[in-house]
């Protein structure tokens, strides 16, 4: 690929990352794309695991996108860094990765199922984060392909700004040809995906009214085209073309173009269109930054200006290295600066510098303001990042990632990979911010988190080829809690005579309830049965005793102890006496005081669209919810809150996502421990031994 050697300017160069409902075609689309324009000689299959963005072994295994990938090439004079991202949602992080350092989202949609919720998330997410869309509607080639139902779909979806710029024309379920709106011209393509101009079919005053859509679309974008518009003057083609431009700019006009991605038709037109219509990154890649005082400050898209850059995605592989890829909004990235990291404040030590091409590389001198590359050995770095000129030194704003909402214990194949698992663990975590993992101290457990079950499916699999570790996974533990519900008083006595110093303690202690954490230690001793100088020996018993409860093993909390009476020996007492006295009154007591389990409430909010309420309130009562409200949220969204225990939240997240197709998402944080109901607490108990037996 020697056109890949070129450097262009900002002007010259588009950011488009592809994204949309998963199998909807977007690695296909990036193929055909690539292949059109010269770049592969071939046109790879998904099914053949060839394809030049899903290179990953996960990927070829699993037939879909894991990661985004980065595939550059130049169409005419200008160059286009596409970014393949993933469509199903468990990878959302790729998408989110994908389009941060885009300027425009082709959002891709099939001809056969329209607008999905892939496609809805992507365009909330380009909008949100103020990017240019354009749809692609694929798969005209499959049966049961219905452009102007997709169509329909699309304006009642995403309202007027939807801009349809090239139609097919078909009969008997078949395509005939397409036409392109803004040329006024039909083409028909053959078997090698190659187009042919035919003559205008009969049906052409059909298109009129899209044809008249166009141009009251562009009036909008310009004063002096509205006047020409209104006075009824035609426009000529090239202000039509910036016209759209300026409008596909601003988010006034979405573009709407169709084809197949499998059998290359519509595919030239899709590549004029990302040149003619998507603005530049001269045009749109200026971004808003922190300066070194936290203030905001604009930074332009040029090469003229200090360094900027922001690494949006890192790949860790223990045998290539580190591979941070990034995006230069102005300046210039060459392996002669040592730029500064502002995380940091560190100079970072550049590696090779690189244009990545899928998983080929291919080594440059620079990377110049718009354009993205890579580098390795960036050892400090981390996705997010800001590289800049130590002179001026900048912070982009970091993508906020979705958060893991699917949690599984490890259970290592092996004893003593533990330690395996965390390190992999922490490289996983730096390509992938949408994983959790912690070490759970108190149920004994490692615990990784994801956006739900694929992911972590791909996690294991991860860890296994990449970091040599096999590991299952299992419900993660609950951390309860044991507590006591009446007060008791009881002696503890400890005393041993034997030959030479013997060892003495007595002590009468009133335990009972009282609301808060852990043990509250006073004493109320009269005239001095026990001597000040054993109180700290006396508390210290208890606290050690309180880590385990007498139900199951659980830390016992809400416990107040008064040690009211006692009495001592002036040879045989010892601290350690007394110590000893403290956890036999422990142990005497808690039995008859009524001992209980309690169980973690979390606070939930889980956000559903208007049709699935009902469904999803009713599996909240299943699981032991209480609803406390339903507030309306933007999109038609609702906002169910509500406490919930955490032991029943397991598998929420896959039914949640099956509910409501994905549409739905939720936040469970840990709010207060409550009493268990009496019938669950046998089972727990139970469990409990079974742990104890297994780490015995």
């Amino acid at each position: 690929m020697e056109q890949g050697m070129r450097q262009y300017l900002a002007g010259k160069i588009r950011n488009v990352a592809i994204a949309g409902h998963g199998s909807s075609g977007k690695t296909s689309l990036a193929e055909a794309l690539l292949f059109k324009a010269g770049a592969t000689d071939r046109l790879g299959k998904v099914a053949d695991g060839n394809t030049v963005c899903d290179f990953d072994v996960e990927e070829i295994r699993r037939k879909v996108s894991v990661s985004s990938a980065v595939a550059p090439f130049a169409w005419g004079s200008v160059k286009i860094n596409l970014i393949d991202t993933p469509g199903l949602f468990d990878f959302a992080a790729g998408m989110y990765e994908g389009v941060r350092p885009a300027e425009s989202v082709l959002i891709v949609v099939s001809a056969r199922s329209g607008v999905t919720v892939g496609a809805q998330k992507a365009y909330k997410l380009a909008d949100s984060m103020g990017k240019s869309k354009m749809f692609f509607v694929n798969k005209m080639d499959a049966e049961h392909a219905d452009f102007y139902k997709v169509l329909e779909d699309l304006k009642a979806s995403f309202g007027p700004s939807i801009c349809p710029l090239v139609v097919p024309v078909v009969e008997d379920h078949k395509v005939q040809c397409y036409i392109n709106l803004v040329d006024n011209k039909a083409y028909k393509y053959n078997e090698k995906g190659e187009p042919a101009e035919v003559a205008m079919p009969d049906i052409a005053h059909r298109f009129e009214g899209l044809i008249g859509a166009i141009s009251e679309a562009v009036a909008e974008t310009d004063e002096a085209l509205f006047e020409k518009f209104f006075s009824g003057e035609q426009f000529t083609r090239d202000e039509i073309i910036k016209g759209i431009h300026n409008g596909v700019h601003t988010g006034a006009i979405t573009p709407v173009l169709c084809g197949s991605a499998a059998t290359l038709e519509g595919i030239d037109m899709l590549l004029d269109s990302l040149v003619d219509h998507l603005p530049s990154a001269w045009e749109a890649g200026s971004e808003t930054a922190q300066d070194a005082s936290g203030e905001p400050i604009e930074i332009a898209c040029t090469d003229e200006a200090p360094l900027a850059a922001y690494i949006f995605k890192t790949v860790a592989d223990p045998f290539v290295g580190k591979l941070s890829y990034f995006k230069v909004v102005s300046g210039k990235l060459s392996g002669e600066v040592a730029p500064v990291n502002s995380r940091t404040g560190e100079q970072e030590r550049l590696g090779k510098l690189i244009y990545m091409t899928g998983k080929k590389q291919e080594d440059t001198a620079f990377i110049t303001a718009g354009d993205i590359g890579a580098v390795t050995k960036l050892s400090g770095a981390v996705t997010g990042d800001t590289l800049c000129d130590p002179k001026k030194i900048v912070s982009f704003e970091r993508v906020e990632f979705p958060e893991p909402c699917l949690s599984m214990a490890v259970k290592v194949k092996n004893k003593g990979d533990e330690g395996k698992v965390a390190q992999g663990m922490q490289r996983l975590i730096e390509e992938d911010p949408s994983i959790g993992f912690e070490q759970n101290a108190e149920t004994h457990q490692q615990v990784i988190s994801g956006l739900g079950e694929q992911h972590l499916d791909v996690i294991v699999s991860k860890l296994k080829s990449k970091f040599g570790v096999d590991i299952g996974l299992t419900k993660p533990r609950v951390a309860y809690r044991e507590t006591i519900r009446k007060p008791v008083k009881v002696q503890g006595k400890h005393k041993k005579q034997s030959g030479g110093h013997g060892q003495y303690g007595d002590v009468w202690i009133e335990f009972s309830p009282y609301d808060g954490e852990g043990l509250l230690f006073e004493e109320n001793v009269f005239g001095g049965s026990v001597p000040k100088n054993f109180f700290p020996a006396v508390e210290k018993g208890l606290q050690d005793c309180v880590k385990h409860g007498v139900l199951a093993g659980y830390p016992m909390v809400g416990l107040k102890a008064v040690l009211v009476d006692g009495s001592y020996h002036p040879v045989d007492s010892s601290e350690m006496a007394f110590k000893t006295a403290a956890s036999l009154a422990y142990k005497a007591a808690m039995p008859q005081a009524s001992p209980a389990l309690l169980e973690p409430i979390g606070n939930l909010k889980v956000y559903v669209p208007d049709s699935n309420t009902g469904d999803i309130i009713s599996e909240l009562n299943k699981r032991r919810g209480r609803v406390l409200g339903m507030n309306p949220d933007e999109d038609g969204m609702q906002v169910i809150e509500g406490e919930v225990p955490m032991s029943e939240m397991g598998d929420f997240a896959t039914v949640l996502r099956s509910t409501t197709q994905g549409r739905g998402s939720f936040t469970l944080k840990f709010e207060r421990y409550e009493l268990l109901p009496s019938q669950l607490e046998a089972s727990v108990i139970e469990e409990a031994k079974k742990m104890n037996e297994e780490e015995a």
